[in-house]
């Protein structure tokens, strides 16, 4: 078949994992090019809204240290704070037991394996290339007893957050020579018509049809669905139409559409997604450019949630906030008009994030008296004041009776310190495990917050190589891979957070070198296979 332009690999999509697939294609000597839906001004695909948190198997700080970075871009830390960091090691079976737990045993034994095992690799692999990674002094520690406590097994993110993951990933891709085309959709995988192998691409450019050969073939890495509002409806269920998008609004589910055409299996969680607790004055459609990942309202297992009926409606304690985040969204999209408020006294308000809850971020509602607050919380659409003060009420004489019959709990925001509601003499319908003190000191802030969706768990089913499986006979699509979001069969309801990123670099970097081999492959023994249009 006659192409317009050809390179080894070609990959879809401009976020953590096409990039990690490109780049990774590029070092194993491939040509390579990379096509992106959105303009560069709007790139980054979801990457570009993350935290850049990535979770991985680590040897205690020691193993980190001689990579970190300070925030201010300086190599290495000082004497004086590595003496004050508390972090015990994060082993595969660690990382196992998170999987397991928060996926309730659902996820594919053999994908977790491939994150769990390839996870320190691929944090590497992205260090030694120039990432500068940072300790999540801010998200992951809590200084407590003058030591900076890390928990939940997360504790390296990117100093710039998503918006450096992207840049840096734009900057070394073009290093090694990538071609990247922005604003350029892909339309439709181009098939051989005898063997049914991918062998390149359509894309749209400037409003015309332009066809990729691809030597070794396609990765696809363009993300999940949850930008599609008839989409959410379709897979999720009702009213997932109404979430808020944290991220990207390209993330439309292409490169399911495109796989199906060929053939592919999908796989996963198809009803479930990573949802979390998302600013309710945010953009309806789609993430913030300077904003990012600050919507993200995560203070909840400092204080409760209440939906407008006054009503608290989860346990925010029942485990450790990374473990959690991605779920919560959905609990609220389930509420009265799919809002809810988080609630905080002074002491929790002291333990808030900066960054999520300052007030040129946040639309912050204080007042000195609880009674103040229910009257604020009206003219925000709060239903039933007295109902939410007798919740109020009900939640602190549960902290107490629990604090009186275990006076040895003490409160600790860096571990499950089992500071609970649920007592021998008083406890409630729905309880609060961990960190519950009585919201009774003022002044008192709360939130308004909505379900904000992140990516959907739904998608393609792939070998231990991230080739594409065939729905029909099960085995490999030759010439077509996936990777990142696209990925069907490894998060289940919830996630480990930050793991998502780290097996989009994992998956990025197997399909990257297997279709650079390949390509290697098809060019050494049919040299005469792909063409040019007018060569």
């Amino acid at each position: 078949m006659a192409f317009d332009e050809s390179y080894d690999v070609v990959v879809v999509g401009g976020g953590n994992a096409g990039f990690s697939a490109a780049t990774t294609a590029a070092q194993y000597g491939a040509q390579v090019c990379l096509v992106e839906k959105a303009p560069l001004e709007d790139a980054g695909g979801n990457t570009f809204y993350t935290a850049a948190a990535f979770r991985c198997c680590f040897d205690g700080l020691e193993d980190l240290l001689p990579n970190l970075y300070q925030r201010n871009g300086t190599k290495g830390l000082p004497q004086s704070l590595i003496s004050r960091i508390e972090m015990a090691p994060y082993t595969k079976a660690d990382f196992h037991a998170d999987i397991n737990r928060v996926t309730k045993g659902r996820a594919d034994p053999m994908l977790a394996d491939l994150l769990v095992d390839n996870s320190r690799e691929a944090v590497q692999w992205l260090m030694d290339n120039g990432a500068h990674f940072v300790l999540s002094f801010n998200r992951q520690a809590y200084f407590v007893n003058g030591k900076y406590k890390f928990w939940g097994g997360m504790v390296l993110n990117m100093a710039g957050q998503g918006k450096e993951l992207f840049e840096f990933h734009l900057n070394t891709a073009k290093q090694h020579d990538v071609v990247v085309r922005f604003s350029c959709p892909a339309v439709d995988l181009i098939s051989d018509s005898t063997t049914n192998e991918v062998i390149g691409l359509k894309i749209l450019r400037e409003g015309k049809v332009v066809t990729i050969g691809a030597r070794g073939g396609v990765v696809l890495a363009s993300g999940g669905f949850q930008a599609s509002p008839a989409l959410r409806a379709q897979y999720l269920g009702p009213g997932w139409d109404l979430a808020h998008v944290r991220g990207s609004k390209y993330n439309t589910g292409d490169g399911h559409t495109m796989a199906k055409k060929v053939g592919a299996r999908l796989d996963g969680n198809y009803s479930g997604c990573h949802s979390v607790a998302w600013d309710a004055n945010s953009p309806r459609a789609s993430g913030n450019r300077i904003l990012t990942n600050q919507y993200t309202k995560s203070g909840y297992p400092l204080g409760i949630m209440v939906n407008i009926d006054g009503k608290r409606f989860v346990d925010e304690g029942f485990d450790l906030r990374n473990f959690t985040y991605a779920i919560f969204g959905k609990e609220i999209l389930k509420q009265p008009q799919g809002i809810a408020f988080q609630v905080w006294d002074r002491d929790g308000s002291m333990l808030l994030r900066h960054e999520e809850y300052a007030d040129d971020v946040t639309m912050n509602i204080r007042a000195e008296t609880l009674d103040q607050l229910a009257d604020i919380l009206m003219e925000r659409g709060l239903k039933d004041r007295k109902r939410f003060l007798e919740t109020i009420a009900e939640f602190n004489e549960a902290c107490k009776s629990f604090q009186r019959e275990h006076p040895e709990k003490k409160f600790d925001p860096s571990a499950k310190d089992g500071m609970s509601t649920q007592g021998t003499e008083r406890s409630l319908p729905i309880g609060k495990t961990n960190w519950a003190a009585p919201i009774e000191h003022g002044p008192f802030q709360a939130v308004e917050v909505t379900c904000g969706i992140t990516f959907t768990f739904g998608g393609l089913a792939v070998t231990s190589r991230a080739e594409v499986i065939s729905e029909l006979t099960g085995n490999k699509i030759r010439g077509l891979w996936c990777a990142g979001e696209l990925l069907g069969g490894l998060f289940w309801d919830n996630y480990p957070g930050g793991s998502g990123l780290t097996m989009g670099t994992v998956m990025g970097m197997i399909a990257g070198r297997e279709a650079a081999e390949r390509a290697d492959f098809v060019v050494r023994t049919m040299p005469n296979k792909f063409q040019l249009l007018g060569r």
